[in-house]
């Protein structure tokens, strides 16, 4: 089936064939029907395979044919809620993109920019509003952005926002909403909290969607661990980069101070990389995701802000240099490479204290991730060939060595 054969609006299709887009997912072929005809939805598929353009074709779709007949102007029709700024961000893009030959226009509202702006953006005529939930709140509460004309919502990636704290929001939200609206849930990942919370608000017949539910990471992803030791990560992704001088890679640590950590130690070995973290103002985050996507820098170091649903092209590697603390965090982390039709290749550096995490990965995906051993001489190796060893480092390192296989021979000798 191809675009076409949906008897889309003219304008829409000017959107949808610029974009190269011929033919739908899997997922958007099981969810525009039903998105379509008006009808509740819940998905689960695996990052990369289209959920952004599952929803917003149709409902640019409705909005367009709507406001061709409308007698008066409503204001908001739809509200589409993201966990991250980021995440909004893409979504606003897509919107944009395939609706650009439209009647209708979309408006994005995240935190950590000044809201003086969007408050005078506001006032004037949008139809879909993007958001992250902490900023569209505030606004509601003040005043500036009215919702009882909204007759569609989606929760994409409804389960962070979840570990965010924000369902009492999203539930408060949707008593100010009209009963009689449709209702859309998009992620990778669903837990059984992000279960009930999604049957507290979709109606009983939902349509229910599952596309390769036993297994949610993408299979153009080739998956490797190796067991290293926190204190020799750093040499290891050296080697890894010296490798593939070409790659573009991105790193997830597990906080903020150690995003700045690498990063300083690439510096020192002359790798040149930028970190996105939630310390960073947003103006300096969206500067990051540009240069990175531009491949003006090949490496970009991050916490999981980065993990869940952005599209950054053409990404050669994910290293998980510390292991995600939450398994489906690793299903969003490796999603970010073998995106669409292209390959990838995820490596986590798993030291002791990180195994128990790497077990309940396995678990959480169902399969063992192949190990690439370690032996003790190539952590010698990436030591002692490592640029980013200081002269009394290498000295010493040298000396532990030697010393090392004195005393083997010794014991040999013994024998």
């Amino acid at each position: 089936m191809k675009f076409i054969d949906y008897n889309l609006s003219t304008e829409l299709m000017r959107g949808i064939d610029a974009l190269g887009f011929r033919r739908p997912t899997d997922i958007q072929y099981k969810c525009m029907q039903p998105i379509l005809r008006g009808e509740d939805v819940m998905a689960v598929a695996q990052t990369g395979t289209g959920k952004t353009a599952a929803f917003a074709i149709p409902i640019i779709h409705h909005l367009h044919n709507s406001k061709q007949n409308e007698r008066r102007k409503d204001g908001i029709k739809c509200i589409v809620l993201a966990p991250t700024h980021e995440l909004a961000l893409q979504i606003y893009n897509v919107f944009d993109s395939i609706g650009k030959y439209t009647s209708v226009r979309t408006i994005a509202l995240i935190g950590g920019v000044n809201q003086d702006p969007q408050i005078r953006a506001l006032q004037k005529r949008h139809d879909v509003l993007v958001a992250t939930p902490g900023r569209m709140f505030d606004l509601i509460s003040q005043g500036h952005l009215d919702v009882h004309r909204v007759d569609t919502l989606v929760l994409d990636e409804a389960d962070q926002m979840l570990d965010l704290g924000f369902m009492k929001d999203i539930q408060d939200l949707t008593y100010k909403l009209p009963k009689n609206r449709q209702t859309l849930f998009f992620s990778a990942t669903i837990s059984h909290t992000i279960k009930n919370l999604a049957y507290s608000v979709i109606r009983k017949n939902a349509i229910r969607i599952k596309i390769s539910p036993k297994d949610p990471v993408s299979k153009n992803v080739t998956h490797y661990v190796s067991f290293i030791e926190m204190d020799d990560k750093r040499f290891f992704l050296e080697r890894l980069i010296d490798n593939h001088t070409d790659a573009k890679v991105l790193v997830f640590v597990r906080t903020k101070v150690r995003a700045e950590r690498v990063k300083k130690a690439m510096e020192r070995v002359n790798i040149p990389s930028v970190t996105l973290h939630s310390d960073k103002e947003q103006k300096d985050r969206s500067s990051v995701l540009k240069k990175f996507k531009a491949n003006e820098v090949l490496m970009l170091i991050a916490t999981d802000v980065a993990a869940r649903g952005i599209d950054i092209p053409n990404v050669d590697f994910v290293v998980n240099y510390d292991m995600p603390d939450k398994e489906e965090n690793y299903v969003h982390r490796v999603g970010r490479t073998g995106r669409g039709k292209k390959k990838g290749t995820a490596y986590s550096f798993c030291s002791e204290e990180e195994k128990p995490l790497l077990k309940a990965i396995q678990k959480y995906t169902g399969y063992d991730i192949p190990v690439i051993n370690i032996q003790p001489r190539d952590i010698e190796d990436a030591q002692l060939f490592s640029d980013n060893t200081d002269l009394q480092t290498l000295m010493d390192s040298i000396s532990f060595i030697e010393e090392k296989k004195n005393k083997q021979r010794k014991r040999r000798k013994k024998k």
